[in-house]
């Protein structure tokens, strides 16, 4: 829609930019003629970084992992799927370090070279994984090709290290030997695989474990030698670790292993403390890159201070455009600020009391507040109209669901109602058939299915009360708190187990009855589903010393719940929230919510001392009546 009135927001956000941008065009302009060669050498090392070192190290972690899953495969591990995945990663690697070296041009003549034998020895990667799944080719041959292609990539690493500073220069080298290192720990981890496999060491791969052993010792004591400071301390404290000790007994036994003998049984152990140690020099290979990040960066400090004082010459230019940024500033987030508190009141106002409304009354909708926010901006006026459609829609659809939720209700009381009716029919003449059952067996299962009867009805009521509206059963007199117990009691499946203490001589009032063996028939049911079935539920009442009325406790023995669940229950016990059709697994904590709002009612949920729940129901006095004057 095109614009009304105002100016459109791009053009202000244009006008706000244009001075700035012009400012420091012209200022890093200048900068970059007094950095000259010193930024273009940088540019360099960061192109390398990024188009060569980062991919390739890419790529050998990748190789890495192929060469010991293959190791593992060669050893009958059941690890081919996990193989095959490997592979794709490692080609997608390789893919990218294709691309990044064709990305990055031209390259110095002796980095080009490294870069050739590189990419000539993981072109045959292809060969070798056809010669690994024929078995043609042995698992150290298969081990050696992929040491040559991983090696490559090293002496690749050599010739990307041009920081101009020798004693930056020496860290820089040590940390690569460190990253040779950990390739070397790596190759010994595929090794110590074969070993482990064949129980016993061979002369080829004597041989090639010794020869790692030796490299890898070598490259770590040389690059420690040139670390200094805090670069070297964690591989000072690695080297006197007994993790790191362990793994040089157990280089010095693959070493000293007879052909004949088979391995110690210490060897189970190796893997596991090989991998802990790779860990580990991972960690401290990160850290030790991340350093030298650090200690690179104050050698373009000297470039950035001839920047710092070519900008000093665009402050006049700078000032020009925070004084025009702030105008235009200004009035915009004006704009949007009323925008937002217009928003935020209709959001935590306006449409919460019309949802409210709906609930009431789902036939009564009203008419929406259009947001009225005073903008001379063509976006923010559009985004204004945007909120009073959405609004509107929001109104809409909240009717919509009132009316379903209203719906659904009338649904579920019409047929409670006529099941209700159909089951106080079947109860009257259950009644009758007991008075006159020619023998006890045909008694006892008429009293089966009259207790069978007698929570269907229950259930019927629950689908009432969930729909706000009263169950229908109700008596004029009070009834002792002893028979409203009993009978809560006989509406469960499993009455046999609940024990009822005697309670003190009250009663509840009459329109309070039904209500209240209802709740009491919830709960005492819950405890006897969430509890085992040897177990008993007690149920026993009494009279609390502060507060007046009456405590009725059910304690069931199971396992209880989280603290977490129980706050939650207990919260939703408090507000009587409105039921929620997604919610079904928890009918009878709205049915007990819903009936202890009527009266007053207060239940809590509380951990048991024998490990269950113990459900706490609290009547005020207004539902209590004396059972002594009642007789009377």
């Amino acid at each position: 829609m095109p614009p009304k009135r105002g100016r459109p927001i791009a053009l202000k956000i244009l006008i706000l930019l244009s001075v700035p941008l012009a400012a420091l065009a012209g200022l890093w302009g200048f900068a970059a003629g007094l950095t000259g060669n010193d930024g273009l050498r940088l540019l360099e090392i960061d192109s390398l970084v990024e188009n060569l070192a980062t991919p390739s190290e890419q790529v050998n972690i990748e190789l890495q992992r192929e060469r010991l899953l293959t190791v593992e495969l060669y050893t009958g591990a059941p690890r081919q799927h996990d193989l095959v995945r490997q592979r794709a990663a490692t080609d997608v690697a390789v893919a990218r370090l294709a691309a990044s070296i064709e990305e990055q041009g031209t390259l110095a003549p002796e980095l080009k070279t490294q870069v050739n034998a590189l990419t000539r020895d993981l072109a045959g990667l292809r060969s070798l994984r056809g010669e690994i799944d024929e078995r043609t080719v042995t698992v150290v041959r298969a081990m050696g090709v992929y040491n040559r292609m991983v090696d490559a990539g090293f002496r690749m690493y050599d010739k990307l290290i041009l920081v101009p500073e020798l004693a930056l220069y020496r860290q820089a080298r040590a940390v690569t030997s460190l990253g040779e290192a950990k390739e070397l720990l790596s190759r010994e981890r595929a090794l110590i695989v074969v070993i482990m496999a064949a129980d016993r060491v061979d002369d080829e791969v004597r041989a090639m474990f010794a020869e790692t052993v030796a490299t890898r010792r070598l490259l770590f004591e040389q690059a420690l030698s040139y670390l200094d400071g805090n670069l070297r301390q964690p591989y000072l404290q690695l080297e006197g670790s007994p993790r790191y000790k362990r793994f040089l007994e157990i280089e010095e036994a693959v070493q000293a292993q007879s052909i004949g003998t088979g391995l110690p049984a210490s060897s189970a152990s190796w893997p596991g403390v090989s991998a802990q140690l790779w860990g580990e020099i991972e960690r401290n290979q990160v850290q030790a890159v991340a350093g030298l990040v650090d200690r690179v960066t104050p050698a373009a400090s000297g470039i950035l201070v001839k920047i710092g004082v070519a900008g000093v010459l665009g402050l006049v230019a700078v000032g020009v455009a925070i004084w025009v940024s702030l105008r235009f500033r200004r009035k915009l987030v004006r704009e949007l600020a009323g925008l937002r508190d217009a928003a935020t009141a209709l959001a935590h106002a306006g449409l919460p009391q019309v949802v409210r409304r709906l609930q009431n009354n789902p036939r009564a909708v009203p008419e929406p507040m259009p947001l009225e926010i005073r903008t001379l901006t063509t976006e923010v006026a559009d985004i204004a109209q945007a909120f009073n459609s959405v609004q509107t829609t929001a109104i809409e659809a909240a009717a919509g669901q009132a009316r379903l939720r209203h719906g659904v209700n009338q649904v579920f009381v019409n047929l409670a109602r006529r099941n209700q009716s159909l089951l106080h029919r079947q109860l009257l003449q259950l009644d009758e058939m007991e008075k006159s059952a020619p023998d006890p067996e045909t008694l006892e299962d008429l009293f089966r299915l009259d207790h069978l009867t007698t929570r269907m009805r229950r259930h019927a009521e629950s689908l009432i009360i969930l729909s706000g509206h009263a169950a229908g059963r109700g008596w004029r007199r009070s009834v002792p708190i002893v028979d409203v117990m009993r009978a809560a009691a006989a509406e469960v499946e499993e009455y046999a187990r609940v024990e009822i203490t005697l309670p003190p001589k009250l009663a509840l009032t009459g329109g309070a009855v039904a209500d209240v063996v209802h709740l009491l028939a919830e709960l005492i049911e819950n405890a006897t589903l969430f509890s085992p079935p040897t177990t008993r539920v007690d149920v026993r009442a009494f009279q609390p010393e502060v507060g007046g009325g009456l405590a009725i406790e059910i304690e069931d023995r199971g396992l209880g719940l989280p603290d977490a669940d129980l706050d939650e229950l207990n919260a939703r016990l408090r507000t009587a929230p409105e039921f929620d059709l997604a919610e079904s697994d928890r009918l009878g904590l709205f049915v007990v919510s819903r009936l202890a709002g009527r009266h007053e009612i207060t239940v809590t949920l509380g951990p048991s001392p024998y490990g269950g729940l113990t459900a706490t129901v609290l009547l005020p006095s207004s539902v209590i009546a004396d059972q002594l004057a009642l007789s009377n």
